[in-house]
């Protein structure tokens, strides 16, 4: 009898020493979402193959959206990392995996032809799911619109999607990003043909507005990378990497809104 109740006495106390007991009646004001940041991407790849890289390989993402028809799915549970930014920096802030939200889209990138590279068009169904699925993930996590990435933004050295085609001006227009003012970039324009700033002057505001860039104040393959990426967002039209009056205005109106 003895040993029964000296058995159920260390039952209880394991009980009592298990249960923990947590005060959650003072809540910080110091405090924000974890998730920061939407990064847009392109698969390079038909649906299938898209499906089994990002369920079984070594990549994933929170979110693919489909090509016919343009189903959205989700991959990866926004409260959990997702791998698909890589080595990655915007707005100082370093390896984005771990706070962001990675949004694949079906569609093959570009081909290349004998006649050059030819860049692949995204539906129309594709962009006003991808248009609903941002309104809702911003909404939920009070994701700022300057935060709503490419990944040609986040690691322009290596990476080009969601490419020169993505309606970034549509994505703005619904709210959901950045977009320089036409107007305002005449105007600026302008005045740079007239006087161009150095290339310290574009390193600068290349950083300022998000990029990741050495201040060399040297025109080096790095700063080529990066303002061909900033091109290829707000100027697909061209871009070469090369500064001229036309790229200063945008930054310079952008860093100004």
């Amino acid at each position: 009898m003895k040993a029964i109740i000296t058995a159920l006495l260390l039952l209880t106390l394991a009980g009592c020493s298990s249960g923990l007991r947590i005060d959650r009646s003072h809540t910080s004001v110091n405090q924000d979402g974890r998730i920061q940041f939407v990064v847009l991407h392109y698969t390079n790849a038909p649906l299938e193959r898209s499906l089994d890289l990002l369920t079984h390989g070594e990549v994933s993402s929170h979110y693919l959206i489909g090509d016919s028809p343009a189903t959205v799915y989700q991959l990866v549970d926004e409260s959990r990392r997702a791998w698909h930014a890589g080595d990655s920096q915007w707005d100082g802030r370093t390896w984005l995996n771990s706070s962001s939200i990675g949004i694949e889209i079906v569609n093959p990138g570009f081909i290349d032809t004998p006649t050059g590279r030819v860049w692949q068009p995204y539906t129309e169904a594709q962009i006003e799911a991808l248009i609903a699925l941002l309104k809702d993930i911003v909404k939920r996590n009070n994701i700022q619109p300057r935060y709503i990435i490419g990944h040609s933004d986040i690691a322009p050295a290596r990476k080009l999607d969601p490419g020169p085609l993505f309606p970034w001006k549509r994505l703005a227009d619904a709210g959901l990003g950045v977009w320089p003012d036409a107007r305002a970039v005449a105007q600026q324009q302008a005045r740079f043909s007239v006087n161009p700033p150095s290339i310290s002057w574009y390193q600068q505001q290349l950083a300022r507005f998000g990029y990741a860039i050495e201040q060399t104040g040297v025109y080096d393959v790095s700063t080529r990378h990066v303002l061909a990426a900033f091109q290829m967002r707000f100027r697909p039209q061209r871009f070469d990497g090369v500064a001229d009056a036309q790229t200063a205005a945008m930054l310079q109106v952008l860093n100004s809104r």
